[in-house]
């Protein structure tokens, strides 16, 4: 009976420590999880461009087909490539991560210019619209080219989260960097799904609402969802360029240029500071975020003229010769 005591007492003992380790992968997958804001809040604006014009009942199945790819990009292809960099070249992820960040300034600058027409953006270039007249081929070019853009996102993602999680050993790592794949992903592309599906939801109660006030909720759906989706848009440009310049900002101090850095770092502080103590960590906060995002979108506009010429061709040849 001891003996089984005993027994029942190191399962208990392995099961805390399980338990624990559990806590420990969730606890550092939501901590680098939010470290890559600015490419998450990207991936859900940009996601539901993909589903325009087709049927209503095929925008969920597009929405899974693009889920699918996304965890494949992140779980097949990415986390094996970053636990290979994490444990046999780790000097190579802050150059990377900084790639990175020159990236998202990159994007994010290009939707500022072309909103202000001083940039044709992505979608513009010779070629680009062609007529497809079969819905399953035009459903697969879809998928597959949001699929495409999933990976340089999850790329990104990936290598946010590498660099955010605590040194530790190989299976923790795999274990965190699973977990910020899953919950990024079913958070990104379940909220593009309720997203899409919302204005179907508004148009539903305006239509077959038997109370007046469901039918004015649903037409106020319908109306918001344009306005929201363009607000989603902002924010996430927003979001990129202040992660985007942040990254490099504090890559640049890792590599012994800190005068940028402590120049952002003071001036937040000295605005955090003359204000009531009760909002100073928040102003302080805000102001860095704000240089941080000035930073990333002169970094950006600056890259627009390389990313455009040089870039954004090379990729479109490689991976879409067609449209060349």
């Amino acid at each position: 009976m001891s003996g089984l005591i005993a027994l029942f007492d190191d399962v208990a003992a392995i099961a805390k420590v399980a338990a624990s380790s559990i806590d420990d992968v969730i606890g550092q997958a939501a901590k680098a999880g939010t470290k890559a804001a600015g490419a998450v809040i990207d991936d859900a604006a940009v996601t539901p461009k993909y589903v325009q014009g087709f049927e209503a009942n095929r925008e969920l199945p597009i929405i899974w087909r693009i889920t699918k790819g996304s965890l494949k990009n992140k779980l097949v292809f990415l986390l094996p490539a970053g636990l290979l960099l994490s444990n046999f070249a780790p000097w190579l992820i802050p150059p990377l991560l900084m790639l990175g960040g020159g990236y998202l300034c990159f994007e994010g600058a290009e939707k500022v210019a072309h909103a202000l027409g001083l940039s044709h953006g992505h979608a513009d270039y010779p070629g680009e619209e062609t007529t497809i007249e079969d819905p399953a081929h035009l459903e697969e070019q879809k998928a597959a080219g949001a699929i495409k853009t999933d990976f340089i996102l999850s790329a990104e993602i990936m290598t946010i989260a590498l660099a955010a999680i605590p040194p530790s050993n190989f299976w923790m790592e795999a274990a965190t960097l699973a977990a910020v794949a899953i919950m990024i992903t079913i958070a990104v592309y379940g909220s593009v799904a309720l997203i899409v599906k919302m204005d179907d939801l508004g148009l539903a109660m305006a239509n077959k609402g038997r109370l007046g006030l469901t039918r004015s909720l649903g037409r106020g759906l319908v109306k918001a969802m344009p306005g929201f989706l363009q607000l989603l848009t902002v924010i996430g440009t927003a979001a990129m360029l202040w992660v985007g310049g942040s990254i490099i900002i504090h890559g640049l101090e890792e590599l012994g240029f800190g005068t940028l850095g402590h120049w952002i770092h003071d001036a937040a502080y000295a605005v955090g500071h003359a204000l009531p103590a009760s909002i100073t960590g928040v102003m302080e906060w805000f102001t860095k975020a704000a240089m941080d995002g000035v930073f990333g979108l002169a970094l950006g506009l600056g890259l627009i003229p390389l990313g455009e010429k040089v870039i954004t061709p090379l990729w479109r040849k490689v991976f879409s010769p067609k449209a060349i």
